[in-house]
């Protein structure tokens, strides 16, 4: 296990609720991350454990995804008193909750209405026992998201700008908007702060960056030569992370939640319209299946 410095606190969670990170000294007690809604008791559990009595204080989000902000509400319930920061972009459509904007309906998925405090603005920072955290834009897996940066310990939070194999989806591309090239201008932001470990939003703690940036790279240039191939891994992305929550559905009640999510047929529409949608999806689980990531019955997708 790699030793983090006092008063940081890492919870490496399953795929379907993101990492959480919890720093915290005697006057403050900022989580990074809610994962998401159905497991916004077992965060809750994590955090307050802990915390040993103490209030949780700041609840930063790095993006809006579900997986990522999820448990907010409860814990808004649960720490009433609690300043919840978001980056500026979609701020307006928290105000409002406009389920589409902030792409929970389009994606299939859900998340409990929360309230803002304020935002985080690139060169933010707040300091937390003598240690100085930076915000730094990172664009390209969501267009608003946020990486935070120990300057004093060289600590990255670097939720889905960079895991240890690669980086989250890249979402505007599922919506026509070219976004590979943002992701390389995030990957040189990483690269110039340097830092000696990163905190990832899926995936473990990890100290070699180098190796890390180079994998990202070399899964960029194959989205970017063959952007089918990140539409597909896209669509599998989306495929299972409903599966997760769901654990085992029938076939065909999945195939109508499918339909719901207008991000699949964004990308049936602009990568396979040599098929149905129907088949589309059939044949992508059973490219999830061939990869041990479910199995297919006559009439069940199961987890796996």
């Amino acid at each position: 296990m790699l030793a983090l410095p006092s008063g940081v606190a890492f919870f490496e969670r399953g795929w379907l609720s993101s990492n959480n990170v919890l720093i915290q000294d005697e006057d403050q007690a900022i989580l990074v991350d809610s994962g998401y809604w159905t497991h916004a008791e077992q965060t809750a559990a994590l955090v307050t454990a802990a915390l040993k009595q103490r209030p949780l204080t700041t609840l930063i989000n790095t993006h809006l995804h579900s997986d990522h902000c999820g448990g907010n509400a409860h814990l808004q319930a649960l720490f009433p008193k609690l300043e919840t920061l978001i980056p500026p972009g979609h701020a307006s459509y928290v105000d409002s909750w406009d389920s589409n904007a902030l792409t929970y309906t389009p994606t299939g998925q859900h998340c409990p209405q929360f309230k803002k405090s304020g935002v985080l603005r690139d060169g933010d920072h707040f300091c937390v026992a003598g240690n100085t955290w930076r915000i730094h834009a990172a664009p390209g897996h969501d267009p608003h998201s946020i990486v935070l940066f120990n300057e004093e310990d060289r600590m990255l939070v670097s939720a889905d700008a960079l895991w240890e194999n690669g980086f989250g989806v890249v979402f505007p591309e599922i919506e026509g908007l070219s976004a590979f090239n943002e992701i390389e201008s995030t990957l040189q932001i990483i690269e110039r702060l340097a830092p000696k470990l990163v905190l990832p939003g899926h995936g473990a703690a990890f100290t070699d960056v180098t190796g890390a940036l180079v994998r990202a790279r070399s899964r960029l240039a194959q989205f970017q030569n063959a952007p089918d191939k990140h539409a597909s891994y896209a669509a599998k992305v989306l495929l299972k992370f409903k599966l997760l929550e769901l654990q085992r559905v029938k076939l065909s009640d999945y195939c109508i939640w499918a339909h719901s999510a207008q991000y699949l047929h964004l990308l049936h529409a602009m990568y396979s319209t040599g098929i149905s949608f129907e088949t589309w999806i059939f044949d992508l689980c059973q490219s999830l299946e061939t990869s041990g990531a479910c199995t297919i019955n006559d009439e069940y997708i199961i987890n796996h």
